[in-house]
């Protein structure tokens, strides 16, 4: 039984609370809660039954723990997870792992130092869709690949952005680009590869905050194929889509829905018998939340923690889709193309006021 302790008891820890406390993961509980805003981490553990920390060094000194989840947010990440690493206990961090590459490295030094797992929250890509999109990949069906394309379309209006003092903020969030369309980022490059070069846009367009909320980038990656970032959260007045558009000389195919959760185009030039599964089986994820990848996410985790085997979504690989979203807000800043092999100047995420 692999048990686990919740660091942040915000937004996102509803997901993370529901299916470890839930019951819903075999081979794994949650044991304690922990979050300075008190009301929160109470709440959260009165609805489990477990216990609730205020301090993360009262947390760290359980015994009972094996792996913390820390949900706090994107610039508290590093000092968090350090400090995780040092208690000797695995760390599961959600996206994006940091706000700088430095800070990312230090996650990675120090989890490596203590001897335990860094598992990086990138949920969508345990989607079933996105799976079956995945096993085509490998295959080789889609041959050449032409052209990719991710869209978030997502409403956050002022409201959201004022729950919290760190929403937005270049210190602790960041825009658009590194929270909400974090995971869609990271997916056009587990399916396209590396990127050589960005060239990107944004703007503020409907909230006050420091960060974008509307995002627009080209991307060539090494393989030769060419890709589009759409990101805004500036959709009124209700989300349209979280998806992604896979263009190969032999096959096409998109994923759609809120979370990337919905085939909508599934065409191949050389059909098999099993596309008409993928179509009638496959085609959407199951319809509740513990469906949209962060179940399968979990029990991949408690698969790794007991067999020793690799993750998915390593530090590495987290690292990896921090660069990116680090060289598109540096040309973002720049107005100019930006290749991947550079050091941040301008880009601001992570930048104390």
């Amino acid at each position: 039984m692999i048990r686990f302790g919740l660091l942040g008891c915000g937004r996102i820890a509803k997901r993370h609370s529901d299916l470890l406390g839930g019951g819903h993961i075999a081979g794994a509980k949650l044991v304690a809660v922990c979050d300075e805003a008190r009301e929160r981490a109470d709440a959260l553990a009165s609805r489990f039954g477990v216990a609730a920390h205020y301090d993360l060094d009262e947390l760290l000194g359980r015994n009972d723990i094996d792996a913390v989840s820390v949900l706090t947010p994107s610039g508290m990440h590093p000092r968090h997870a350090i400090a995780v690493a040092k208690a000797g206990k695995h760390v599961i961090v959600e996206k994006p792992m940091a706000l700088r590459l430095e800070d990312a490295d230090a996650m990675i030094r120090a989890c490596d130092q203590a001897g335990v797992k860094l598992f990086v929250v990138k949920q969508n890509r345990f989607n079933v869709p996105v799976v079956k999109a995945r096993e085509a990949l490998d295959a080789g069906r889609f041959g050449r690949l032409v052209l990719g394309t991710v869209r978030v379309r997502w409403c956050r209006d002022q409201g959201y952005y004022d729950q919290d003092k760190w929403r937005g903020t270049w210190a602790y969030d960041g825009g658009v680009l590194s929270n909400q369309a974090s995971h869609h980022v990271d997916m056009l490059e587990w399916f396209f590869g590396d990127v050589v070069s960005v060239h990107a846009r944004a703007v503020t367009a409907l909230v006050n905050i420091e960060a974008e909320d509307t995002a627009v980038a080209t991307l060539k990656f090494r393989n030769g194929a060419l890709g589009i970032i759409e990101a805004t959260t500036a959709v009124r007045p209700k989300d349209l889509e979280g998806s992604l558009s896979i263009l190969g000389e032999k096959g096409t195919v998109e994923i759609a829905g809120f979370a990337v959760n919905n085939i909508r185009h599934w065409q191949f030039a050389e059909e098999l018998p099993s596309d008409k599964d993928v179509i009638e089986k496959f085609s959407v994820n199951p319809p509740n939340v513990y469906g949209f990848g962060h179940q399968a996410y979990y029990e991949h985790v408690v698969k790794c923690l007991n067999d020793q085997s690799p993750a998915l979504v390593d530090g590495l690989q987290g690292r990896k889709s921090l660069e990116l979203i680090s060289a598109l807000y540096e040309s973002i800043e720049t107005g100019k193309e930006v290749l991947l092999s550079f050091v941040p100047q301008l880009c601001r995420l992570g930048e104390l006021p």
